[in-house]
């Protein structure tokens, strides 16, 4: 079987992500950004309220 590829769709912006700020244990920040989730990640499965926090997003609803 193939490897999964797991694209980032602003590469610019990657170090804002939640899978980069997990990596760098900034749960705090997390928390913030998650209080009101409406997208979600396709690649990870993280939920945040914005989609500039996700790598891969798309809409909760």
């Amino acid at each position: 079987m193939g490897e999964k590829k797991h694209i980032c769709k602003n590469k610019s912006e990657h170090t804002g992500h939640l899978c980069m700020l997990a990596s760098s244990n900034r749960f705090d920040e997390i928390k913030c950004l998650t209080q009101h989730p409406k997208f979600l990640c396709f690649n990870c499965g993280r939920v945040a309220d914005s989609d500039k926090s996700l790598c891969n997003p798309m809409p909760l609803d």
